[in-house]
């Protein structure tokens, strides 16, 4: 079996690291500059399997991609009605947002797609999009009650109507989906959710020239006639990739990191909240804004942590961040709690029961796993053990900072770091 081990760091991280471009804001770059008919040229764009999958959803539609590096990119689109009925079934890959955000844009087309994906994406609820889709007169059919892949969008009988959708979850890409799917209706379209959900959506959407009004939680969008697509995107650093060395150069004695060019959006910059209301030692340097997004220089050292508790109200702004978050509780004085975190148990696999079980292999009875939650015991002795990724990228990387910070780690099935961070096991060397 393909395993990866991971030493104990001895003498703490240092140096600099580049933290690989935004997953979230690299899928909508491409996403949206093939719905406008100039070229647009994106950097710092992330080469990752997730990213990669919706760069040939956009290509099977019709755009037009060319890679001028692994990072850098040019997208061409035949315009917001200019896509094309692809030829075949288009694949998702891993990519919940690539299939989610899709499902949005293609609603109101004039033409059937079907996707399907990887084994893991087959098993994720995809209700929460159908839904609102289905009221706005889309026609999918999926697995399991139009619950699951595949998935085929046939077109719609009559016009899209805009809609005023109470949403039961604060969630991006529901709320994506939606105001895409909006763009194409009769009237306007209104999402409102129990917590604001990151807004990459909404900033890039004024890049490409389309307003959204916000009142609350409620963002609101009015039928779109063209994109006027930008020249270039430079795409910020990943906070959610970060967040791994965050967490690291907190618990790591001797540690001393600088990462540069982070994404820092106010809608996905929990985990510095988090780490800073654990006695993190942060600092925030050379804010800047580029393409509507906020980026920013992190320096990061170790320092002692006491254990904090937060729930759903933050949990929009880190959810992807939870895993992480659980290692730095290990490390912490006292106990962390954890409540509202449910979806977790509708990622890429069950991250809660993920996290309470391999967890305990390297610090024995320190996860209790709740139903929406973790309670996480700091100061127990880490052991070294072997533990098993699930597939699953983020546990995964999570495992190995654990390691790292402990007595070290075998990881079971370790490459799917790929999905989003491909350079990680070769960074984590590096800073050694």
């Amino acid at each position: 079996m393909d395993t990866k081990t991971i030493a104990k760091a001895v003498s703490g991280l240092k140096g600099e690291i580049q933290i690989p471009g935004d997953k979230s804001i690299s899928h909508r770059s491409v996403m949206f500059s093939a719905l406008g008919s100039t070229p647009v040229h994106i950097t710092n764009f992330l080469h990752a399997q997730d990213c990669m999958s919706t760069a040939a959803c956009m290509q099977a539609l019709g755009a037009k991609v060319e890679f001028l590096s692994d990072t850098e990119l040019i997208v061409t689109g035949n315009g917001l009605h200019g896509l094309k009925e692809p030829d075949m079934i288009i694949d998702a890959g891993n990519s919940g947002t690539t299939l989610r955000l899709m499902m949005g844009i293609l609603a109101p087309q004039p033409f059937l797609t079907t996707f399907t994906g990887d084994a893991s994406l087959h098993k994720r609820p995809m209700g929460r999009v159908i839904k609102p889709l289905s009221q706005m007169g889309a026609k999918i059919f999926g697995r399991q009650q139009n619950q699951k892949l595949p998935i085929t969008i046939v077109p719609a009988e009559g016009r899209f109507q805009g809609m005023t959708y109470n949403s039961p979850v604060a969630s991006a890409q529901v709320k994506s989906a939606v105001l895409l799917a909006g763009m194409y209706a009769e009237g306007d379209t209104t999402v409102v959710e129990p917590f604001t959900s990151r807004d990459h959506t909404e900033r890039m959407l004024e890049a490409f020239g389309v307003h959204t009004e916000k009142q609350g939680t409620a963002v609101t969008i009015h039928p779109v006639d063209e994109f006027r697509a930008p020249k270039e995107i430079e795409v910020p650093g990943d906070i959610s990739s970060a967040a791994y060395w965050l967490v690291a150069g907190a618990i790591i004695p001797g540690s001393d990191l600088m990462l540069r060019n982070v994404g820092v959006n106010p809608t996905r910059t929990g985990i510095l909240d988090v780490l800073k209301d654990m006695g993190a030692d942060i600092e925030v340097l050379n804010e800047r804004t580029s393409g509507g997004e906020a980026a920013a220089d992190i320096r990061v050292r170790y320092s002692r942590l006491q254990g904090t508790r937060f729930g759903a109200e933050i949990m929009p702004r880190l959810i992807d961040e939870i895993p992480v978050i659980a290692v730095a509780a290990l490390f912490a004085e006292g106990d962390t709690v954890i409540t509202g975190a449910g979806e977790l148990r509708v990622k890429e696999t069950d991250r809660l029961q993920a996290i309470t079980d391999q967890f305990n292999k390297l610090a024995p009875g320190a996860v209790e796993g709740q139903e929406d939650g973790l309670i996480i015991h700091g100061g127990r002795k880490i052991e070294s053990a072997a533990a098993f990724s699930y597939d699953d990228h983020r546990i995964a990387m999570s495992l190995a900072i654990l390691g790292a910070a402990g007595e070290g780690v075998t990881i079971e099935r370790p490459e799917c770091v790929n999905i989003s961070y491909p350079a990680f096991y070769q960074t984590l060397e590096e800073l050694r």
